[in-house]
């Protein structure tokens, strides 16, 4: 089920057409992507398949699936970055469509007590801060290989 009004739905769609310094790994109910933020190494969005309003409003056994599949790309997050800490986070307040941002924080973080949406409020208002959070394209293609060697390793279903 799709919605055309809905981001998440229109560029899932097209999914063939995802950009390669974007899509780490098609799951049967999800997508992983590399999220714009790479300040925070293996940052991605696992969007749902799936359009829903909510998480409860997937039915039952694509939901739990959903949840396994966050899990297994945080497993691989973890097993390529060894952040200090993962911070899990399901929102729906711009985007109302199920997607979890998985955002990996180092020990040596500046701002490891705040939340990450303080840091990026303010990159989006300063340049210099904004070009440092995003990090640059070839990092991003390095960042993915190793995403994906870690799910592959985990032994993660695909599409």
């Amino acid at each position: 089920m799709t919605h055309t009004d809905c981001p998440f739905c229109r560029k899932l769609s097209s999914s063939g057409a995802l950009p390669e310094d974007e899509l780490v790994w098609r799951f049967p109910h999800s997508v992983a992507l590399l999220g714009p933020w790479q300040f925070y190494r293996g940052y991605c969005v696992l969007a749902s398949k799936r359009h829903a309003r909510e998480l409860s409003g997937l039915p039952d056994d694509e939901r739990r699936a959903y949840l396994d599949e966050m899990c297994l790309l945080a497993r691989a997050i973890e097993s390529a970055f060894a952040p200090h800490k993962l911070n899990y986070e399901l929102l729906g307040n711009q985007v109302e469509h199920p997607h979890w941002h998985l955002f990996p924080r180092s020990a040596d973080d500046p701002a490891r007590l705040s939340p990450v949406w303080l840091a990026l409020d303010a990159a989006e208002r300063d340049e210099a801060l904004r070009h440092k959070m995003i990090g640059g394209p070839a990092d991003r293609r390095a960042t993915i290989d190793r995403l994906r060697q870690s799910l592959a390793t985990l032994g993660a279903p695909q599409e």
